[in-house]
């Protein structure tokens, strides 16, 4: 939990450092960048919510490739192999369930009209990275035959970028 926190802190930061200075590109030495971090840490308020929205939609995300995916890894459990289709579908709903309850409270939180950093479009942007990265781990870890190629590295590139054009 500390540990996704902490990476929390440092995806709202490299977010945040993003955003500054693509609106500020001539503002890029160190002793800027360092003002700029001493900056972002005292408005903690907007950091908080920036970083519990990330959080929160890291965990949800967590559990909705579980919902989504789980049963392919898992299907040599009795469970799954008595479950049927409708069975895994009722099963992915209720894993869904504690999705639902940590995205729309991220989404609720994170959302600039009610007080957040993000816009909706960002907030969206946002969630597709976290979805591909949390889906990534998911596949490198529990599906050991799913390797990464140049591609894919190439595409988190265009995501990182499409974050990055979104917050401009």
């Amino acid at each position: 939990l500390a540990f996704s926190f902490s990476l929390s802190k440092l995806i709202v930061f490299l977010i945040l450092t993003l955003t500054h200075f693509s609106e500020h590109p001539q503002r890029t030495n160190i002793g800027y960048i360092c003002a700029t971090s001493s900056y972002l840490i005292s408005h903690q308020s907007y950091l908080v919510k920036a970083a519990s929205t990330i959080f929160l939609l890291v965990l949800s995300n967590v559990f909705m490739t579980l919902a989504w995916y789980g049963h392919l890894k898992f299907q040599h459990l009795k469970f799954f192999q008595k479950a049927g289709l409708a069975g895994l579908i009722l099963a992915s709903w209720f894993i869904a369930f504690f999705e639902y309850c940590l995205m729309v409270p991220a989404n609720k939180i994170g959302y600039k009209e009610n007080g957040g950093p993000f816009t909706l479009l960002q907030l969206k942007v946002i969630q597709e990275v976290i979805t591909l990265v949390v889906f990534t781990i998911f596949t490198l870890v529990l599906f050991k035959n799913e390797e990464l190629k140049w591609n894919h590295f190439v595409g988190f590139l265009f995501l990182i970028l499409a974050v990055y054009f979104i917050r401009k």
